[in-house]
């Protein structure tokens, strides 16, 4: 599927301007067509090449994908260089953004989709590291019905945002939609005890979910440039396919409301 760029500016109550990046699905055929809609968020270093070329690989099968430039607190919408200045610009931005400019962020960026006449009304989240708790942390907005989370920092040890003391997973019952966390084992931001808390703590609080571990995979499996060796095209690869399978049960499929569950036979 064709795709179309542009960028939509929005001002936020803080009077910063942040600047959504649209890649929206393109049929010449079909003018009025319309597609579900899936945040992008991206990882501390603002929308780079690698979010971008991720944001296209989703847009391409049917869904409009907006990316917003987070840090607009701090700076304009240019991506952070992959270094070492740019890293310890972005780790520092991360914590002093405040949680309610980030989910309020999430808000403007839902409102905006909503607004297109090209969205069926249907949203998703999706992001990697600091995006992938952002992505998460959408959907405690109501209207982010799934969500896929890459290797999501922070929630196990809520220290997102000013002064570190997020609540996410604290108000994670409040999640009803559906979400797919992916991890990589060999994950050092993500330990194993951070992992354990996250799916126990969303499985006590009924959030529906699917929890996918890869064992060789690193921090930062998806970017695929500057990635430190850590790209990994193989486990990207299955990570989409689980994105897909997830935003196209639940955005591009009208379910209704649901029923009583059938009975899982113990049978081989």
């Amino acid at each position: 599927m064709l795709i179309k760029e542009s960028h939509h500016d929005v001002l936020t109550s803080g009077g910063t301007t942040m600047r959504i990046f649209v890649y929206h699905p393109h049929i010449p055929q079909f003018p009025q067509a319309k597609f579900p809609g899936v945040i992008v968020y991206s990882e501390i270093y603002q929308v780079t090449g690698p979010v971008a070329r991720f944001a296209r690989q989703i847009a391409s099968q049917g869904y409009i994908c907006v990316a917003p430039s987070i840090y607009h607190d701090f700076e304009g919408p240019e991506p952070l260089a992959y270094d070492g200045p740019g890293t310890d610009k972005g780790n520092d931005y991360k914590v002093q953004k405040t949680v309610a400019s980030y989910d309020e962020d999430n808000k403007l960026t839902v409102d905006y989709l909503l607004s297109l006449k090209t969205c069926t009304g249907r949203i998703g989240a999706t992001g990697m590291c600091l995006g992938g708790h952002l992505a998460y942390r959408a959907a405690l907005d109501k209207r982010v019905i799934a969500a896929t989370c890459f290797f999501a920092t922070d929630i196990h040890s809520h220290s997102l945002g000013l002064n570190k003391s997020d609540d996410s997973l604290a108000r994670s019952a409040e999640i009803k939609g559906e979400l797919a966390l992916i991890f990589g084992k060999l994950d050092p931001h993500v330990p194993p005890a951070g992992r354990d808390l996250i799916r126990k703590t969303l499985e006590d609080n009924g959030v529906r979910f699917g929890f996918y571990e890869f064992p060789w995979a690193q921090h930062a499996f998806v970017r695929d440039e500057f990635s430190k060796g850590r790209y990994d095209a193989a486990i990207t690869k299955v990570g989409l396919e689980i994105l897909f399978e997830l935003f196209g049960r639940t955005l591009k499929v009208e379910l209704g409301a649901e029923g009583v569950p059938e009975d899982v036979e113990d049978v081989c």
